[in-house]
């Protein structure tokens, strides 16, 4: 039975649960690391003995032998050992983090077997400048963009943007007031915005030129299958600039998109730069029919899409996380034994 290791934690959405479920239809074996509870439920070990490695998950009495698996999904690892916290002393508590981060990442990195993409490449797509400069030498277009933490250097930018800018954080930006997440959603930018903009001396942003649209995508390719799907954006005044302002209200107004070839087959010659077997992809169709790609997230949500494709999506990635459709790639030493 070919067992598939998925990296996740407990308050991640159903898909989990649907892809687990659609795994063991298929006759797998899934394994759920809930990493916000290691250590303090999980014990993981990497032993090398006897010219072996092996490497065990221990919970709640139960052991898995991670060794062996057939591929491995690294979905997520938010609140990675937030158990610690409440556990451990303030000035133990940033050592023992560091220590945990050490341990697991490098026990997934290290694996031998198929992995819908390794952690080091998902750190690399942290780099959304590298990724519209690795999309631009594959011929696709992006958006005139300044990254910076100058205040002057973003005034000269908007400046010489009549038409319009937009500004947005890199990472997943949030800001916590009153045990409340406030996500930080792409903004308009104006001229009299600028009177204001001192403080990004501290903390930089990423300025766009605005794109007029006709339509967004949300791209999701999973080993050599594309499924595309288009929202009209710009019939709701706040989601005009951001579409995730109104993603529950837009929910239901996806519908399927047939990409050009051309545009198809760049966006899986990025997939191969990065080795990965799974990418969410943001493109905004401007009104003359340009394409222009804004980012790939290895972690991007499926799961409305899947709805609307009678779970096409999640069948894909259980057959390719089983072996059972093509890999975009294969580990570099498949045959090594360790």
């Amino acid at each position: 039975m070919k067992k598939v290791l998925i990296i996740t934690h407990t308050r991640d959405n159903e898909c989990i649960t649907v892809i687990s479920n659609k795994i063991k239809e298929m006759g797998g074996y899934p394994i759920r690391f809930n990493v916000d509870e290691y250590p303090t439920k999980y014990s993981l070990s990497s032993c090398y003995e006897d010219k072996q490695w092996k490497v065990f998950l221990d919970y709640e009495g139960h052991r898995e032998s991670i060794h062996d698996i057939e591929a491995l999904w690294y979905r997520r690892s938010h609140h990675l050992a937030q158990g610690l916290n409440s556990i451990l002393e303030g000035e133990y508590l940033s050592s023992v983090h560091g220590e945990v981060r050490v341990t697991l990442y490098g026990m997934l990195e290290s694996l031998n077997c198929f992995q819908i993409g390794k952690y080091s490449s998902y750190r690399r797509l942290d780099s959304k400048e590298e990724q519209m400069k690795i999309a631009s030498s594959l011929g696709l277009l992006v958006p005139e963009t300044c990254i910076t933490n100058s205040p002057e250097e973003a005034k000269r930018f908007v400046k010489a943007h009549p038409n319009g800018a937009i500004a947005k954080m890199q990472s997943s930006f949030a800001i916590y007031q009153d045990g409340l997440e406030n996500v930080v959603f792409t903004n308009i930018i104006k001229e009299e915005d600028l009177e204001s903009i001192d403080t990004l001396q501290y903390c930089p942003m990423q300025f766009q030129e605005k794109l007029e649209k006709a339509v967004e995508l949300r791209i999701t390719i999973v080993g050599d299958e594309v499924f595309a799907f288009a929202v009209d954006s710009q019939k709701l005044s706040n989601a005009k600039v951001d579409w995730r302002r109104e993603g529950t209200t837009l929910l239901n107004d996806w519908v399927p998109y047939e990409l050009p070839s051309d545009i198809e087959n760049k966006l899986l010659e990025l997939m191969d730069v990065y080795q990965i077997n799974y990418g969410a992809i943001d493109i905004i169709v401007t009104p003359d029919g340009q394409h222009y790609f804004l980012e790939i997230n290895s972690a991007g949500e499926f799961y409305w899409l899947d709805l609307l494709v009678d779970g096409a999506i999640t069948t894909q990635l259980s057959k390719v996380l089983l072996g059972e459709k093509p890999r975009r790639y294969k580990p570099v030493l498949e045959t090594a034994v360790y």
